[in-house]
């Protein structure tokens, strides 16, 4: 009978934050050109919206391989939007308050509000994923 092979053993932390920052920047670039695409047919906030879930789905599994070295479960991908609800409210708050306080455009908004999120992100997901 052929089993998997075992796990990977686990990333030290400065390389995991190394790679969790790289599996970052595809996600954001992901999510990026999805607000893009979906901003020239939805307003800004479900443009945002729909961007962010389909990004979070790719992060999660860019995570498991590369980041923490982990087998991907349902359990994980089920807990998995816990990391990012922080990102999420961080984010969507920052859009909302560049775009309609600030008076910005709504087109770099989402880049901007998304730096502040990732730290939290970063010691959520650690907890989950491991």
């Amino acid at each position: 009978m052929l089993t998997a092979p075992p796990p990977a053993p686990p990333r030290p932390m400065p390389r995991q934050i190394a790679t969790f920052a790289a599996v970052g920047v595809v996600n954001t670039a992901t999510y990026y050109a999805l607000y893009l695409l979906f901003l020239t047919r939805f307003p800004y906030l479900l443009a945002h919206v729909l961007a962010f879930l389909l990004s979070m789905t790719g992060s999660f599994f860019l995570n498991a391989r590369f980041t923490y070295r982990t087998r991907p479960t349902w359990r994980k991908f089920l807990l998995f939007p816990l990391t990012n609800a922080a990102n999420f409210v961080l984010t969507t708050a920052g859009v909302y308050v560049i775009v309609d306080v600030l008076h910005a455009g709504s087109r770099f908004a989402p880049l901007l509000a998304s730096a502040a999120a990732i730290p939290v992100t970063f010691v959520i997901s650690r907890r989950i994923m491991q």
